[in-house]
């Protein structure tokens, strides 16, 4: 059996421990952690500035340089947060797992991700004071339309209340 568990920050102790519940122990767990590609190529457009102003023209000193880019600065931070998030999420699981670290459309990755596998365990990422369509932020909801495998749906602390259900739609006419 091969299960991957997507982490991501604030809501991977709930996939890891109940990936750890449902799994057998001899499944092949991958631990998922997806970095979106969109925020270190903005700070690198940010390094140009507007109208290339950012960049040092030929010859003078300006803001550029070796080291002077924040998207390669977010990049490496970023790489760095994804490995210790793993790290947590592998110490936490227990047993023996797989780490895999993408960069990209993150939904896009997950699902890529999922391919072959026999479980994929998701965090509920939006409202989660209510129940309803609106727990789920657009990344999460786009991997619950697409996965290509059954999928885990995890509340990341107790579900709230039968009572916060939206009201029922209103009788037809």
């Amino acid at each position: 059996m091969a299960v991957v568990v997507w982490i991501v920050e604030g809501t991977w102790p709930a996939c890891v421990d109940a990936a750890g519940a449902h799994a057998p122990y001899d499944a092949e767990v991958v631990l998922l952690h997806v970095a979106p590609a969109d925020v270190p190529g903005a700070a690198h457009g940010a390094l140009a500035g507007l109208l290339g102003r950012g960049l040092p023209a030929p010859g003078r000193p300006g803001p550029g340089g070796p080291g002077r880019d924040p998207g390669e600065r977010l990049e490496h931070l970023a790489d760095a947060s994804a490995d210790e998030l793993l790290a947590e999420a592998a110490a936490r699981l227990g047993r023996p797992c797989t780490l895999d670290k993408r960069t990209g459309r993150v939904e896009r990755e997950v699902v890529a991700a999922a391919e072959g596998a026999d479980l994929l365990v998701v965090a509920r990422d939006g409202d989660r004071a209510h129940l309803g369509p609106r727990s789920l932020g657009p990344p999460s909801r786009f991997v619950v339309d697409h996965a290509p495998c059954p999928l885990l749906l995890v509340w990341p602390e107790p579900a709230p209340s039968t009572s916060t259900l939206p009201p029922p739609p209103p009788p037809p006419h």
